[in-house]
């Protein structure tokens, strides 16, 4: 299986651009590298059956379930707009991400 290189980070800003939560938007917790996929606040809950133990109180707890990444792009704080990510050097050799729509850097 090969997998999907990515430019996003945590923290960072996204939109579902496809499957049921279509059109929300929320800021990356977590990655699951070795699935392709991407923990996003607020999007993809599920309900889940927990049993009580000594330290947590058993219940149906609601969390985010992973999304595959290609089903995610990076909403530019600049533009406001979901872009695909590029990457340039700076003339100090410095790498940055930019905006392919509007050419500021992430």
């Amino acid at each position: 299986m090969k997998r999907i290189r990515t430019r996003l980070k945590k923290s960072d800003k996204v939109k579902v651009i496809a499957g049921k939560d279509k059109g929300k938007e929320g800021n990356v917790i977590s990655f699951v590298p070795e699935k392709d996929r991407v923990i996003v606040e607020g999007v993809n809950v599920i309900k889940k059956h927990v049993k009580a133990s000594e330290t947590t109180k058993g219940g149906i707890v609601e969390k985010e379930a992973p999304i595959h990444i290609s089903n995610v792009m990076l909403v530019c704080p600049h533009c406001n707009k979901p872009t695909r990510i590029g990457v340039k050097f700076l003339e100090s050799g410095e790498k940055v991400r930019y905006c392919k729509k509007c050419g500021e850097t992430i």
